[in-house]
């Protein structure tokens, strides 16, 4: 593809304390023998999952399973654990192994695919244990000031972390995109930037908001490769901080603006709409407002998209993921992100489904997180890593699964006549 890598310096800023994921390094409780019990809820526990293809080995090394031979295992500590993973999976299992009362010997990441298809074929069953589900595990709302916490949560634990293991060129926290599959994760970054101006047909003189910046990354892009100016939006004060200090370093302040405010607070009016990676942290009884706040800043002949992890179909974000790592976060559905673009009458123009980039973008996240364990573990804990690494395997799963999707939707303002002829200008 012939994709230009521009390196920048990174922030001096030093990398902050944990994350307060709620959970703290743990030791097994003594559970004595195991019992007839035990076992038993065992064996319920591997056919609530569908009589996956590993076992479980209990505390006492004894090993319950559904299939000869199996020769990965979910390694128990203790009873509770057991038990709190048989009343509620999707949550404790993810806290139980981020604080070593669980342990899995085997490959991760298939270990959890495993899991997704068969608490797909527990869920198709529908009645109480759906309800069950929904009551242990409701998500946070995403309120003004809610909205901040959660965003703390997640992104404003330092950014020398995140810039261990994302791309060196724009620090994107995004699905790379990859139309060679040997790309590099710089090139795939590289190659998703110029896919989203290309879906928006940037021009010079081009007035751009953007919604959610991240580290500003896009908004800089934006402004070098195809001379728009754009100003930007994002509550991370860290991810602000870093984006103003490159933006200065790089001298293009006159045409890029990052602004410390949430997304309803935009003002102005402008030609372009975008937001990658930002719609998941809404909320679907947003999606209306989020609506509303287009409709009053993009102009009518305006141009939009809308880049983020969706579902095949309504349903909430993995229990443990949202209550731990993503506070908030809520993936939907294409029905559901209808209720941005209906109410305001904006023509939808195209729809792109890059699941399968995601999946290629966290392996190479993943690869680059456990090649600086040495650099991460001075400044974070045991049970920030074990999390960390479930995050990351447990996200290529759910997109590997086809769990979760991820879209890019391209629509237009209802007074725009122009709407692209074909695909030819995204692949030239």
């Amino acid at each position: 593809m012939g994709v230009k890598e521009e390196k920048f310096a990174l922030s001096s800023a030093p990398v902050t304390a944990p994350s307060n994921l709620g959970l703290s390094q743990q030791h097994p409780v003594r559970s004595g023998e195991v019992t007839a019990l035990d076992r038993w809820l065992a064996r319920k526990l591997l056919t609530t999952l569908g009589k996956p293809p590993f076992s479980i080995r209990l505390w006492d090394g004894s090993l319950v399973k559904m299939r000869p031979a199996e020769p990965n295992q979910v390694i128990f500590h203790d009873r509770p654990a057991l038990l709190q993973v048989l009343i509620n999976p999707e949550l404790k299992f993810g806290d139980l192994y981020s604080c070593g009362r669980i342990e899995l010997k085997g490959d991760l990441v298939a270990f959890v695919v495993q899991c997704y298809q068969g608490l797909r074929f527990v869920a198709r069953s529908g009645g109480p244990a759906l309800w069950l589900k929904w009551l242990l595990n409701r998500p946070r709302r995403n309120t003004l000031i809610q909205s901040r916490h959660n965003i703390y949560h997640h992104y404003d634990i330092g950014n020398d972390f995140y810039a261990l293991w994302l791309d060196k060129v724009a620090m994107q926290y995004t699905c790379g995109y990859y139309p060679e599959p040997e790309m590099t994760l710089e090139e795939a970054q590289c190659s998703k930037l110029h896919h989203v101006c290309r879906k928006l047909q940037l021009k010079p003189g081009d007035t751009v908001v953007e919604a959610g910046c991240g580290w500003g990354g896009l908004a800089l892009f934006m402004a070098k490769h195809y001379g728009v100016t754009v100003r930007a939006y994002n509550i991370s004060h860290q991810q602000v901080s870093f984006a103003r200090q490159r933006v200065e370093r790089e001298g293009m302040a006159g045409q890029v603006e990052y602004i410390e405010d949430d997304y309803r607070s935009i003002t102005g009016r402008y030609d372009v709409f975008v937001s990658v990676g930002m719609l998941e942290h809404v909320g679907i009884k947003h999606f209306e407002e989020l609506g509303e706040v287009i409709q009053r800043c993009m102009k009518p002949d305006g141009r939009g998209l809308i880049h983020t992890i969706g579902r095949r179909r309504p349903g909430m974000m993995n229990p443990w993921i949202e209550r731990r790592v993503f506070p908030g976060a809520r993936p939907p559905s294409l029905a559901e992100m209808g209720r941005i673009f209906e109410p305001q009458e904006f023509a939808i123009q195209d729809v792109e489904n890059l699941r399968l980039h995601y999946v290629k973008t966290l392996q190479d996240w993943m690869r680059r997180f456990e090649e600086n364990l040495d650099t991460i573990q001075k400044s974070f804990d045991d049970v920030f890593i074990r999390a960390w690494r479930l995050y990351l395997a447990g996200s290529i799963a759910a997109f590997t699964a086809n769990e979760l999707q991820l879209f890019q939707v391209m629509f237009t303002g209802p007074e725009n006549q122009n709407p692209p002829w074909s695909r030819a200008h995204l692949y030239p």
